[in-house]
């Protein structure tokens, strides 16, 4: 049984590991008795590698989710097979939608066409929530340098009504990001050589040109932002976020 509420729980781990970097709070935080059972979820996007890497080393038999929406670039999935395999990561979980939900609200693949939210919430938050059940935190790779609700972010979060949310690159810098990368030699989405600096599913994610956010690619020409598998006073992101 876990020992006081969200809050509270989410208020004593960043006391404890204020001052802790990255890999000490991933470390810590698979045995911390105040996170219970901990799985991370990752899209094996174009940073994911820097956090699964850290995994490999403190915790490879770690619970890794990945949500394949059926929709993405071939290069993710190639990639996402080679991360595993390099990284050397025991349990990754691959994560789809229910196929009789699928045929039921999009047939024919061409919702994201006509309501982007109602597809992620098919092809996304529905299979991840699914998936967390049995878990009392997951470990994600947002950064504050992202912006928006993430320009605050703290190691520690509360999502209502049941987990805590884990963010140990939460205060990393880019050059931190590309520096690890470097450093450990560790290998690169092939799309981000082709200007997709941010990387989801195929039909919403187009390159970004320079000078431009890096997430500005995705769910281009729409206030979108968020695919809604992050959770903001307990209720799933749609639209917009602003700060």
């Amino acid at each position: 049984m876990l020992d006081g509420s969200l809050d509270t729980r989410a208020g004593r781990l960043n006391d404890r590991y204020r001052h802790h970097a990255a890999t000490e709070v991933l470390r810590r935080a698979v045995s911390d008795a105040d996170l219970g059972r901990v799985a991370l979820v990752s899209s094996f996007g174009s940073e994911s590698v820097v956090l699964l890497h850290m995994v490999s080393v403190v915790a490879p038999g770690l619970p890794i989710l990945f949500i394949d929406t059926q929709m993405l670039f071939p290069e993710t999935l190639a990639y996402q097979r080679e991360v595993a395999t390099k990284l050397g990561l025991t349990d990754v979980r691959v994560i789809r939608a229910d196929k009789a939900e699928v045929a039921r609200h999009d047939p024919d693949g061409t919702l994201h066409k006509f309501n982007q939210d109602a597809c992620c919430d098919l092809r996304k938050t529905v299979p991840l929530e699914q998936a967390l059940s049995g878990f009392d935190a997951w470990i994600t790779g947002r950064k504050r340098f992202q912006n928006g609700q993430r320009a605050a972010l703290e190691f520690f979060e509360p999502e209502p009504p049941t987990r805590l949310r884990v963010n140990p690159l939460a205060h990393w810098r880019p050059e931190d990001v590309q520096e690890y990368m470097v450093e450990n030699n560790l290998p690169r989405h092939p799309l981000v050589a082709k200007g997709y600096p941010s990387i989801g599913c195929a039909p919403c994610t187009s390159p970004v040109k320079p000078g431009e956010d890096p997430r500005a690619g995705r769910w281009r020409g729409s206030d979108k932002t968020e695919c809604g598998i992050h959770f903001i006073g307990g209720r799933m992101v749609r639209g917009k976020v602003s700060a």
